[in-house]
């Protein structure tokens, strides 16, 4: 399970709207000022990203949560939205290169683009479907303490503590 903590903006039925800060993977790597990602973040900036989701413990507005998304859920969405698209644009474009005679040219653009409708009219299509399946949706794993902040105590000083 994939987990992120946000605040709950609005509660609208079952589900709750939640804002999350955007992380960077630029704070783990070593060369972090002088990759791609860390100039567009810098251009662009880091903006607060809002979800709707299944809200299970029943959090109010305000409040902060655990957003959790499962491995699986993620890794078959990430195929549907990038891979489908890309090889039905390909598959389009060498189908009509084939089958195009003369017109070679045009009928590979004509194929790409006919592909890349058709995959994207099928993503439109598994998204909504997705909707019945609850181990690929994201949601609300519980709530968190108002204040609460996690403050690791060095060994030794506890060892020190514990003689007096």
């Amino acid at each position: 399970m994939i987990e992120q903590e946000g605040t709950v903006v609005a509660v609208i039925g079952r589900y709750a709207r939640v804002r999350t800060e955007r992380r960077g993977a630029c704070g783990n790597c070593s060369v972090s000022n002088a990759c791609g990602t860390s100039l567009l973040e810098r251009f662009f900036g880091r903006r607060p990203g809002e979800l709707t989701l299944l809200n299970v413990p029943s959090a109010g507005v305000g409040e902060r949560v655990v957003v959790g998304v499962s491995e699986q859920g993620l890794l078959r969405a990430s195929i549907a939205a990038y891979l489908v698209p890309v090889l039905a644009l390909i598959g389009g474009a060498m189908v009509g290169d084939t089958w195009g005679g003369d017109y070679r040219g045009i009928a590979s653009l004509l194929g790409a683009g006919l592909g890349l409708t058709l995959a994207l009219l099928w993503l439109r299509r598994y998204s909504v479907l997705s909707v019945r399946h609850p181990e690929r949706q994201s949601l609300i794993l519980k709530r968190l303490e108002p204040h609460s902040i996690a403050v690791a105590v060095p060994a030794a000083h506890c060892e020190t503590r514990d003689r007096d």
